[in-house]
């Protein structure tokens, strides 16, 4: 993660130097500048975590400094400096925003010792509203099964999770993508910020520019006021971008900025400002085929997936099932006060057998209403209410009879990348494995490549 950043304002340039000089060797980042309009131009350009400024400056004082970041809605804290201290001047700064007021000639010692407090304090509010935001009921494990593909899942999460770049997330309604996000959150180098999620379907498209970027007094009818965005609620932390593939394409150039720049614009402001985040995103669509009907950008796309997971639907792993529903039930019955319920043997067998399409949001359902339905201790298939459910509404044709497995996924890697037109990467994504493992793949099955390869 980057350096703390302080921005410096003070008019006497040996005091602006040697000030500077001592924060550079107590490893913080330093802006300079001689005046408050330096400072507001500091401040278009980026978003320092804490600002020491004068009193008195050629063109203002530090009351309007205080006063501009109220006006803008930046939550900076400031320490203010002066040649001429009084409790009346040290109480008006204090009051209109200031987090220290020191008098000048100020000891190194007691400079930097205020500095470090001020970060302190920073962090220990982004930590508490990152418990807060993130906190949930229980813990839920994202790997919770013996299966192969949840295995690999596993080994795949483990070696992306210190990474700050971007993930995606993908996978069908239900597989528990949010889940994955908050345990990449909880595990990774950002754990002890903030993760603001955002459902990108629930949100017409330009309250979801205003709910992420934010905008300024006027910028519309109803904005009365200045509101920060979730993009700047998430300064240091990650932003969770929950059902990307429905994000509106108005908005994506946006989003697309802040990725690559870390920069974006209010709505109704004329200036940039700077974020330090990380993006987690997650969609049930396959976005490579959006990106061909033109209803997602390509550069956002390449952009977005560098790394990404695919966690496997329910169907695909039906030997952890009964490991998740007995977690599900224990959960259950701690909410309901209650003795935790089990599962007959028959009753495991038909949560095996059956397709969940919803996957795990849809067995939690099922559990749900048994638990609160049924008075016996073991729940018995019955009870499920799962015999007049579809057996299989994901697969559009039945496989050829006597084929080996290796036939099988021979066949189903041809039809996949098929599908993505003999781009090997996309059908790598789609797949779930490394680009060189479907190299290998296709070697050993005898699947052409000359063409594909030209495709990637």
């Amino acid at each position: 993660m980057n350096k703390t950043k302080v921005l410096l304002v003070d008019d006497d340039p040996v005091i602006l130097t040697a000030v500077a000089e001592f924060l550079h060797l107590e490893g913080y980042s330093v802006v300079q500048v001689a005046n408050l309009q330096s400072a507001y131009v500091a401040l278009e350009k980026d978003t320092p975590d804490l600002a020491v400024i004068d009193f008195d400056l050629p063109d203002g004082n530090a009351l309007e400094f205080l006063a501009y970041l109220k006006n803008i809605n930046l939550p900076l804290k400031v320490i203010v400096l002066t040649g001429h201290g009084s409790i009346d001047l040290a109480v008006r700064a204090i009051k209109e925003g200031a987090e220290q007021f020191l008098t000048k000639p100020v000891q190194f010692s007691v400079l930097i010792a205020a500095v470090r407090t001020c970060v302190q304090s920073q962090q220990n509010q982004r930590k508490l509203l990152a418990r807060k935001m993130s906190r949930p009921r229980y813990e839920k494990d994202p790997f919770q099964g013996t299966s192969a593909l949840i295995q690999r899942l596993a080994q795949e999460a483990h070696k992306i999770v210190q990474t700050e770049r971007p993930i995606l997330l993908l996978g069908e309604t239900g597989t528990g993508k949010g889940v994955m996000a908050r345990w990449l959150h909880k595990n990774g180098p950002r754990s002890e910020e903030t993760l603001v999620d955002v459902n990108c379907a629930g949100l017409s498209r330009e309250l979801l520019e205003s709910e992420l970027f934010g905008y300024e007094k006027g910028a519309f009818t109803s904005a009365a006021g200045s509101k920060q965005g979730l993009v700047e609620a998430a300064h240091k932390g990650i932003l969770f971008l929950d059902e990307l593939g429905e994000m509106d394409l108005m908005v994506q150039p946006k989003l697309l900025k802040v990725l690559e720049d870390q920069r974006f614009r209010r709505l109704g402001d004329v200036r940039e400002r700077t974020v330090d985040i990380q993006i987690i995103a997650a969609s049930n669509r396959n976005l490579m085929q959006s990106v061909k009907e033109m209803k997602f950008r390509e550069d956002l796309y390449f952009r977005i997936s560098t790394f990404h997971l695919l966690i496997p639907p329910l169907r695909e792993r039906a030997e952890d099932i009964p490991v998740i529903a007995n977690s599900l039930l224990k959960n259950l019955a701690n909410d309901l006060a209650r003795d935790q319920q089990e599962l007959s043997g028959d009753a495991e067998a038909l949560l095996k057998s059956y397709s969940w399409p919803g996957n795990i949001r849809e067995l939690r359902n099922v559990l749900e209403r048994v638990a609160l339905t049924c008075d016996t201790r073991v729940i018995e298939a019955p009870d499920l209410g799962l015999a007049q459910r579809p057996s299989s509404p994901m697969t559009n044709t039945d496989p050829e009879p006597g084929l080996t497995l290796a036939e099988l996924e021979r066949q189903y890697i041809a039809r996949i990348l098929h599908e993505e037109s003999g781009r090997v990467a996309q059908a790598a994504v789609r797949l779930g494995i490394p680009r060189s493992t479907l190299y290998q793949k296709l070697k050993v099955y005898g699947i052409p490549t000359e063409t594909t390869q030209q495709a990637v």
